[in-house]
């Protein structure tokens, strides 16, 4: 199965005062999903939304809210997160390495859809285990637990980060091992590193600053669409 490019603008750079009307803006200029990072200050030393943000969100808009969740305990946020209206589940390898399998189970039954995400200095053969197919937990036959990957260009926490581009060594990797995955990038990605990420195989990129603070988002949009793309074709 061929992936698709998903170009995923980073709520967290957005004004948060008029967040619904962000979202409408940056659907209206082309934007696939919507990322919104959840972090509750103790995996990463920031606070910024959880479930009532997303839930009020989710009232104005049908988009896929594509949530990372940067926090310890991930199973507690399954049910409040599936009752907000989060579209994808994606936790960190880091701090579910004794209970993913429930973890993946409960995202699923609320019926979002789970992916795993590594920090920068993470082996990128941690995440291994969550994609293999494991038949006698998962019912569909060839149906991998995690659907997607999120590779951290930057470390988790704060926006603004420069690109670490050598965390496409990681995307590599992925791309070659598991041809249909979709693999996602964020942190730094703007049209000086969106080319190094989208050949490396990257298909869903996230990005902040780049879009929000651009004269013209949809152009930025569109371009990275055309990097990932072009770069899909040629791989």
């Amino acid at each position: 199965m061929a992936v698709t490019a998903k170009i995923a603008p980073s709520m967290l750079s957005s004004d948060f005062s008029n967040l619904a009307s962000e979202a409408e803006r940056m659907l209206n200029c082309g934007a696939d999903w919507l990322h919104m990072d959840v972090m509750n200050g103790h995996f990463v030393p920031n606070l910024t939304i959880g479930a009532p943000v997303i839930e009020s969100l989710r009232k104005h808009t049908k988009a896929y809210l594509d949530c990372h969740l940067m926090v310890t305990n991930p199973l507690d946020y399954v049910e409040p997160m599936g009752k907000a209206g989060a579209s994808g589940f994606t936790f960190h390898v880091e701090v579910s390495k004794d209970n993913w399998q429930e973890l993946v189970l409960r995202i699923k039954s609320k019926g979002m859809r789970p992916g795993v995400a590594l920090k920068p200095g993470t082996p990128i053969e941690e995440v291994y285990p969550l994609l293999r197919k494991l038949r006698s937990i998962f019912e569909v036959e060839g149906e991998n637990p995690v659907e997607m990957v999120l590779v951290l260009t930057v470390e988790p926490g704060f926006g603004g980060q420069k690109f670490m581009p050598e965390m496409m060594d990681k995307v590599r990797t992925l791309r070659k091992k598991y041809p249909s995955l979709d693999i996602e990038v964020d942190g730094g990605l703007g049209p000086s590193t969106i080319g190094a990420a989208a050949s490396a195989g990257a298909n869903c990129i996230v990005a902040g600053s780049s879009v929000f603070g651009a004269a013209e988002p949809a152009n930025v949009i569109s371009l990275t669409r055309k990097s990932v793309n072009e770069n899909r074709k040629s791989s």
